[in-house]
Parts: structure tokens; sequence; C-alpha cells
């Protein structure tokens, strides 16, 4: 962590990708900020005059569509908002479409579920169709399928989504537009001694013990899933900026020198195939191994069922589970070669002794090294 002051620019960065919440884009009463709206565009449209490749993730469908459907401030049942988001959206597509238009920049709409980003299949799928958008010269403005999702099939936020979108496309930066300028040493609503840390240089539990709750009603993103989406987009060698989306022209303001926090991108990014299993949102499962175990896979060895000392979950060969140290920290993610059943089964045996337990001559290894990637952790 540093707390010292940094010059920020976006300006050196090739592809950006930049999430907007719901609370910065409709006003619960108004509806759609047009005039918000109409300054961020401006924003993109410089970005896209000086080369860069700009991806938009917005939120807001839900809540526009509640205020076009006249729904008030009541919670919604699920059928409700996922109606909500069906008017929300196509009137949230049209807006962004005549923004950016008014700069002669052409956007196409991505509605993603959480399978389009979990499933690997749908995964080169979406990044297929969105690499195709940017090519043409067109801007991706991303949101999460509100229509169909629920609360077990989600990603719940868009910073998370907004972090895996920004790593399956390989961008340089992602650019969290929040009613907060940026990260403090304790929630500043609730602290008025909370110091502003300008600059992160890498995600530790110390950092991550500042985050507190969801500090806006119409958004289901806190400092916390900011955080969460800081360590996808990190670890994947993409630099992250938490800066307060409620100004006009926010992305400008980062050039001004307005108040903003960048965490920079890990010394030694995953890439490829290894980003989709580190940017996994929800594991399916987990092993807790002991100390020797931590230090193999810290020095690149494969996990090996002799260091396994409890696994939790119900998962299936090839699903992603996590890899917990004996103090329960997260030093790992991969996709596990055995279903849990099998796993519970083996875990703690040597390797000689595996098939005589299962019946079958079977992996050696729990999760093999290519198929598994260390977290950005000290050892």
């Amino acid at each position: 962590m540093a707390t010292g002051s940094t010059t920020l620019s976006l300006k050196s960065y090739r592809r950006i990708a930049v999430k907007i919440g719901s609370a910065l884009l409709v006003d619960r009463t108004k509806g759609l900020k047009r005039d918000w709206l109409a300054s961020l565009a401006d924003d993109i449209g410089t970005l896209a005059e000086g080369g860069a490749e700009i991806l938009v993730v917005s939120s807001g469908a839900i809540a526009l569509g509640r205020t076009i459907l006249g729904l008030g401030k009541r919670a919604l049942k699920l059928e409700e908002s996922q109606a909500a988001a069906a008017v929300g959206q196509i009137a949230l597509a049209g807006a962004w479409s005549d923004a950016l238009g008014s700069h002669g920049l052409k956007s196409g709409q991505i509605l993603l579920t959480l399978g389009d980003t979990e499933e690997r299949r749908r995964y080169l799928n979406a990044r297929a169709t969105i690499s195709t958008l940017l090519k043409m010269k067109a801007i991706p403005v991303i949101n999460e399928n509100d229509t169909v999702a629920t609360s077990e099939i989600r990603y719940g936020d868009n910073d998370r989504l907004a972090a895996r979108v920004a790593t399956m496309m390989g961008a340089d930066l992602l650019v969290l537009l929040s009613d907060i300028d940026g990260l403090y040493t304790a929630p500043p609503a609730r602290d008025p001694k909370a110091a502003f840390i300008p600059l992160v240089e890498r995600i530790t539990p110390d950092i991550e013990a500042m985050a507190g709750a969801a500090a806006s009603e119409l958004s289901r993103g806190g400092m916390r899933t900011k955080l969460d989406a800081g360590k996808i987009a990190t670890a994947a060698g993409t630099a992250m900026i938490i800066t307060a989306g409620t100004r006009q022209s926010p992305l400008m303001a980062i050039e001004r020198g307005e108040r903003a926090t960048l965490f920079r991108p890990s010394t030694h990014p995953v890439k490829g195939y290894k980003t989709w299993i580190a940017g996994q949102l929800e594991p399916a499962g987990r092993l807790t191994v002991d100390e020797g175990a931590v230090k193999a896979l810290l020095s690149g060895k494969s996990l090996l069922p002799a260091g396994v000392k409890q696994v939790s979950g119900n998962f299936s060969r090839g699903d992603t589970v996590a890899i917990l140290s004996p103090d329960s920290r997260e030093i790992a993610r991969g996709l596990v070669a055995y279903d849990a059943a099998d796993a519970v089964r083996i875990a703690g045996l040597k390797t000689a002794e595996i098939e005589a337990v299962l019946g079958y001559e079977a992996r050696s290894a729990m999760i093999h090294r290519d198929d598994l990637v260390v977290s950005d952790v000290e050892a």
C-alpha cells in the first residue's frame, strides 16, 4: 500500500473498460440523467479520438425500468425486477446509442448471464463477439441480463462483471465510476478520520479490511465488491481506478487531477487460459492444504492429494475450486481432477495409494499445475 500522491492519466492506455453504477445514471424520481450521460459520452469520444478502445459496463436497467413503470421505491418481487429490467434495457440501450452517436460512435449491446463468463465455451464466444465489435470501431455496452438472472445465477454486482469483462478482453485499465472518489482507510461516511489512499500496490488483507458495505440503495455493490473486482483485474495485469462518477465528465476529471485511487496490476499477471480460471467469481468448492502443499504450489508444482487436509463443496471434475492455506487464506484456484466424493476419499493419500481406494487408475494430481493459478500472496 502507498499513501503518497500519484499522477493519473488515461491517455497512455490502449483498451479501457468503464463501469457505471446505477445511481450515477438514474435518478430515482426523474429517470435517466441525460446531461450526465452526455458528459460521459464526451469523455469517451475524446478517448476514442486519441486511439483508445472503450468498453462500457453499464448498470441501470432495473432502476430505469422501475422509474418508467412507476414502481416507486418499494422492494420488487423477482418477476417485477425482471420485467423492470426488460423495459429498462431497451431504454438504456437507446440512450447509449444516442449519446455515443452524437460523437459519430457506433454502439452495440451485450447482455451477459453468469454462465457466459464462467463456462469456458460461452466465455470464448462472448469474447469473440466483443472483439468483433471493437474491430468494427463500435463501443460495446455490456450489462448483466437481469431479465433472466435470479439470485442463484447472477453476478450480483457489476463491479465484478466489469472486472471479468476487462480481463476477458485484455483491457489495460478498468475504471469503476462510483459514488465515492476512491479507497479510504475506513468508510468515510461513518469515520470522519478516514484517510484517502491514492495508490494501492497490492490488495492485501489489510486493504480488504478497509471495505464497508454497499452505500447506495440503487446499487448492489459496495467497496467490498470493488476490491473483489480489483483482485480479478490486477491478477490478470489490468490496472484499476476507483473514482467519483457524480461529477460531470468524470473520465476527464481524472485527467484534471481530481481524486482517484489507482490499483497497480500484478507484476506477474496470469495470461490466456489461466485468466479465465483466476477470474472465476465463485469457486464450486474449497480444498484446505498443509504447509508442505503451500510451499509446493508457490514453487510452481501441482497439488497432490497427499497435501489436501479438508474438502468442502459439491463440485464435479473440471470445476474451479479454491485452495486454502492452513490459516484459511486463499492461495490458489484451479480446475479439480476429481468429483467431490472422490476428492474426500483420497485426501491425504500418497499417489501409490489412490488406485486401491478408488478402484481404478487415476490422475496423480488433485489439480495439475497447468490448470492452476497461484494468487498474488506473500509466501
